[in-house]
């Protein structure tokens, strides 16, 4: 008999990550099928509790699910805890874990695709929502100099830093503030969805004080390229597309829910494939 696994959130009918899983599944001999759950806000509880009584032995949580699920689950991971939301659930014998491989997966794909260190780099992050809140924490766990935010909210930042927890240097600034001090910075990473498809021409900061050979990093996969990534490029950045952190989170929930690490490169080529791009 199949095992069951899937994404829960919404919407999700635009996800690619049952084309992702249900390969990987199918390469490896893995009796399983993963399916994409359109669970709305009120629906959540009892979605959890569908789970549990229907033997889904693992799942993806996605926008806007990731902290309100974690009440609903039988145990949270430290990390998870720590961040504030959970990405990733796995059900051990009727007892439903929550994990959070976001962080994780964005920095191998940081250190992977752009080859660069994160230790002693100073850093900024933009947005202080979902997303931004695990790769906080994974950037600090990789020793960071410091890592300062840029958010329209000021307060949801200052939050997001009380939060973590962790022993490391932080500012928050106003987007403002932060483009005139750009150049001082080794590592930028966008965590928003300013720039997501359709709105394509939308940037998140001005890029005017960018200095060459500095990482530029989107964690927006649609469009393949964003134009601030593109305009980086321009300015002779390092740039990288959210498809790796996309990939790694997943292979990540993968390996939980398995004990497999998957071929995360046949991953990225079916991922890019289908968003009509092409792997050099």
């Amino acid at each position: 008999m199949k095992q069951l696994y899937g994404v829960i959130g919404c919407p999700v009918h635009h996800s690619l990550s049952p084309l992702m899983h249900n390969d990987a599944f199918q390469q490896l001999g893995i009796e399983a099928y993963y399916h994409a759950f359109h669970v709305e806000k009120d629906q959540l509880p009892a979605a959890i509790q569908g789970l549990k009584a229907l033997g889904i032995a693992g799942a993806n949580v996605t926008i806007p699910h990731k902290t309100a699920v974690m009440p609903l689950l039988d145990e949270i991971d430290e990390m998870a805890q720590r961040i504030g939301a959970v990405n990733t659930i796995v059900n051990e014998n009727g007892r439903l874990i929550g994990y959070n491989t976001d962080g994780p997966g964005f920095v191998r794909a940081l250190c992977e695709e752009t080859k660069t260190v994160i230790k002693g780099k100073r850093i900024l992050l933009v947005g202080a929502g979902g997303a931004a809140r695990g790769i906080y924490f994974a950037l600090a766990s990789e020793q960071a100099a410091r890592i300062d935010i840029c958010n329209r909210t000021r307060s949801t930042a200052k939050q997001l830093i009380e939060e973590a927890d962790v022993s490391i240097d932080s500012s928050v600034y106003s987007i403002e503030e932060a483009e005139k001090h750009l150049d001082e910075y080794e590592i930028i990473i966008n965590t928003t969805p300013v720039g997501l498809y359709p709105n394509v021409e939308a940037m998140p900061l001005s890029l005017d004080r960018l200095k060459a050979d500095t990482v530029v990093s989107d964690i927006i996969y649609n469009p393949l390229e964003t134009k601030w990534l593109q305009e980086a490029r321009q300015k002779r950045a390092i740039v990288q597309n959210g498809v790796g952190m996309f990939i790694y989170q997943g292979a990540l929930a993968f390996e939980k829910w398995t004990g497999i690490f998957p071929d995360v490169k046949r991953m990225k080529q079916i991922v890019i494939q289908q968003l009509g791009g092409s792997v050099c």
